[in-house]
């Protein structure tokens, strides 16, 4: 049994903590002491209850403003406490601080990149550094492996791809919680067009409203699930529609699982990726998916076949989700192709004996 110690930058809701919060389960159902550490200051976000409700361990070793001297041998010091034997790393700020804690604490270092990680030149540099300090630097798709590559972010004998999996469980097509659902939204009989994700300038949200602008009806409604900065703007966007009240903006929900299942075709307008667990969920509650074709994406949708893939391009987008709303029985065929892709290809177990299989070969 190993101490397992998962290190994040917030306690926020997003596709990497979601990623940690499954790895953690499943690493606890196996027998193995798992804990997790944020590096923000209090108070701490939604996902802090979701590990704690898992019985996962929930700690905080807040950063400073600016860069923080302290944070490395004050994090190590809570490794040591802790008798840590894999310190797992999310994204670039716990990498830069969680990598050299790591190796302070004589734990074997762990680093999953999630997505492009766009930062500055400084950043880049800190980044790279605390890379070389990694046992293993994980990427979630075949694309963020070569995008890991091409910018150097870690030693190359370091890199390599371990998809994202997910509880598809949780995502079994479920007519109650969907007749619910479209009761609670007001959405009635209509044809939903669903999308769900942090509100921010690189999920691009705004632009999917504008794109289901020739859409929109009393039979045709656009449900935006998630909170964030670009709140504003996608605000904007719904109040520059013609009709706003065809739009249903819910902000940040825990229950996604539920709330799914009252879409009939989940959209995505990322201006980048890596491989956003979002998808994969969706198919296996049955959905078709359009989305543009950025990081992983293309390597999750069959283009044709499970859903339609389009540039970052609201003239396209909107065109793909008209082929849809005009041809649901088209759209109902993707979804069911859509579950049976991902059952095969997304397996939650597969991925958390990946980890541990790469934890071992660490500690070796």
């Amino acid at each position: 049994m190993w101490s397992i110690v998962h290190v994040l930058s917030s306690y926020g809701v997003g596709g990497q903590e979601r990623v940690a919060l499954d790895l953690a389960i499943g690493q606890k159902a196996r027998g193995h002491d798992v804990s997790v550490i944020s590096l923000a200051p209090g108070p701490d976000g939604d996902m802090a209850r979701e590990f704690e409700e898992a019985g996962i361990s929930v700690g905080r070793v807040p950063k400073r403003n600016g860069i923080d001297p302290t944070l490395v041998p004050r994090l190590a010091r809570t490794l040591r406490k802790r008798k840590t034997d894999v310190v797992h790393t999310h994204n670039p700020l716990p990498l830069i601080y969680g990598a050299p804690a790591a190796r302070l604490a004589g734990a074997a270092a762990i680093h999953t990149k999630h997505g492009v990680n766009p930062g500055s030149r400084g950043h880049l540099m800190l980044r790279r550094a605390a890379a070389t300090l990694t046992h293993a630097f994980v990427a979630v798709s075949d694309t963020t492996e070569a995008q890991a590559r091409a910018q150097n972010d870690a030693p190359a004998r370091k890199i390599l791809t371990i998809p994202n999996g997910i509880r598809l469980d949780r995502y079994a097509p479920d007519p109650e919680a969907r007749a619910a659902v479209r009761v609670e939204l007001g959405l009635g009989d209509a044809w939903v067009v669903g999308t769900v994700g942090r509100l921010d300038s690189y999920k691009n949200q705004a632009m999917l409203v504008r794109a289901m602008a020739p859409h929109l009806s009393s039979d045709v409604r656009l449900v935006i699930v998630g909170d964030g900065d670009s709140r504003a703007e996608v605000e904007a966007a719904v109040a520059a529609l013609p009709e706003p009240r065809w739009v249903v903006m819910t902000g940040r929900r825990m229950d996604v699982p539920r709330l799914i299942h009252a879409f009939d075709v989940f959209a995505l307008s990322s201006q980048t990726e890596g491989l956003p667990l979002v998808v994969p969920e969706a198919m296996a509650a049955g959905l078709p998916i359009v989305t543009t074709a950025v990081g992983g994406l293309p390597s999750v949708v069959d283009e044709g076949v499970t859903g339609l893939l389009v540039p970052v391009e609201e003239r396209a987008l909107s065109s793909a989700l008209g082929t849809l709303a005009a041809d649901r029985e088209l759209a109902r065929a993707m979804g069911k192709k859509a579950r049976d892709t991902a059952l095969a290809r997304y397996s939650y177990d597969r991925m958390v004996e990946a980890y541990l299989e790469l934890y071992a070969q660490a500690r070796a």
